[in-house]
């Protein structure tokens, strides 16, 4: 009767889960096994807000397999030692586990699969979080793709809505005497900082598909034109259930199209532009794969030598803590700091503003988004930030700054988000909530600051350092 270790990592959920699926096919007994080990994915160790979803999605994953009949056993250290001590102790004769594409943990998972195959233990991994493997896409001349739309062209026909695998029923679950409780991982804050996180998001499976519930319902029909709105729930707001395994990208489209098929023909959503949107995040992780220096390192090795200009902590500080005196950056701070999650639109105007009206360098921003987002993901927050820096794969040309105030304008014109997240503003007309400034007797009565730098003067300033730079 042969055991197998399932080694739970980012995937954590029971359906349409390959690994274990596999597991429990071809093994008598499974044990399911997590180890902490963050020093094992350096520099980009697990930042604080997605610690906080990681507790509490292992905490629901432990309720499912107790469910079961089974225990999700916690470990932590050096994962090859973990493995090591767990198979003998469990009589394991092979590990089972979904595959995971940052850099550090690709050449960690070489090296355990090198150590164990050495002492005759079979190692399993499988793809589960992606539709379309990194390596399994290229040009036609064989080269790793490096322009979206191309990208995409090329693998969108092979994505089709395949039904999920099953949640494994009637499995036999090995046991181990001792287990680390949750709460020695230490992963939520001692300051409770997170207050506001718990009325938002619900981590675990079951809240992966309540909220895809909710977006097939209340948002897909005109996802279109209701993502750029950010007062609105008009995205699927999936992306922390993706980002932990929660929930898959093949469960998602599967999903999408049993919803339309429910409709009416003449009702029937337009899922295509979300599914982009996912497709988005594939290209995330094809890059990553392909160009592992990206985290830390321009894509376009021309913008080594780009004028940023010289740290300054007063700027940085003003713009983490949304007091920059320009309400959309503000507002879309503070809903990062009070939720773990920022509207996309939002995103791309403050990281606009970053690297562009202030001239930090974009790793600034990147690290600040790694630390206080519930779906901080580093293959998508490489990109992004890249994205709108001008110096990635495919990136939006540095000459292009969003100006926050035509943007909440035009996507917040009744300024009701503005209102949500600067309550000091509230009571204003529309007209100066966007720019307190007019009249600066408002910003003194309500507290709110004047604004850091001009908006026209510092456009132009980056302008120009773009062009010297050119030149």
């Amino acid at each position: 009767m042969t055991t197998a270790i399932m080694l739970f990592r980012r995937d954590l959920r029971l359906k349409d889960n390959p690994a274990l699926a596999a597991a429990c096919a071809a093994h008598a007994r499974v044990l399911p096994l997590y180890v902490h080990a963050p020093h094992e994915e350096a520099p980009w160790q697990i930042g604080r807000a997605s610690q906080w979803w990681l507790h509490h999605s292992l905490q629901a994953l432990q309720q499912q397999l107790q469910e079961q009949g089974a225990s999700l056993h916690l470990r932590q250290g050096d994962t090859l030692e973990v493995l090591r001590h767990v198979i003998e102790r469990s009589g394991a004769t092979a590990v089972y586990w979904n595959r995971l594409y940052e850099p550090a943990l690709i050449k960690r998972d070489m090296h355990i699969k090198q150590v164990l195959g050495g002492l005759g233990i079979q190692v399993h991994s499988y793809s589960a979080a992606l539709w379309c493997e990194p390596w399994q896409a290229q040009t036609k001349h064989g080269e790793p793709y490096r322009v979206f739309t191309p990208y995409w062209r090329s693998v969108r026909p092979g994505v089709a809505a395949v039904a999920p695998l099953p949640e494994p029923m009637g499995t036999g679950w090995a046991e181990l005497p001792v287990s680390l409780p949750l709460d020695a991982f230490k992963l939520l804050p001692r300051i409770r900082w997170d207050h506001g996180f718990g009325s938002i998001w619900r981590p675990g499976e079951q809240g992966a598909w309540e909220a895809l519930e909710l977006f097939c319902d209340d948002a897909l029909t005109d996802y279109a034109t209701g993502r750029d709105l950010p007062a609105r729930h008009g995205t699927s707001r999936l992306s922390p259930h993706l980002h932990f395994g929660e929930i898959s990208p093949r469960q998602i489209l599967h999903a999408l199209h049993q919803h339309a098929h429910r409709l009416d023909t003449r009702r029937r959503p337009d899922i295509e532009p979300y599914l982009r949107e996912l497709g988005w995040r594939e290209f995330a992780y094809h890059l990553l794969y392909h160009f592992p220096h990206t985290p830390t390192e321009n894509f376009n090795p021309r913008f080594a030598d780009f004028p940023w200009a010289a740290d300054d902590e007063r700027m940085l500080q003003r713009w983490q803590q949304g007091r920059t005196g320009i309400p959309l950056i503000d507002a879309g701070m503070r809903e990062l700091w009070h939720t773990g999650w920022m509207h996309n639109r939002v995103r791309m105007v403050v990281a606009s503003w970053l690297t562009k009206n202030l001239r930090q360098h974009w790793l600034h921003g990147a690290r600040w988004f790694w630390d206080t987002l519930v779906d901080a993901d580093l293959a998508n927050n490489t990109l992004g930030w890249q994205w709108v820096a001008g110096c990635g794969a495919d990136a939006a040309p540095y000459f292009r700054v969003f100006n926050p105030v035509t943007q909440a304008r035009k996507f917040d014109p009744d300024a009701t988000y503005l209102r949500r997240w600067l309550p000091e503003l509230a009571a204003l007309p529309a007209e100066l909530v966007h720019e307190p400034w007019r009249d600066p007797g408002a910003c003194v009565r309500t507290g709110y600051p004047m604004p850091m730098l001009d908006l026209a003067t510092s456009r132009a300033q980056a302008l120009g350092a773009y062009a010297s730079w050119r030149e």
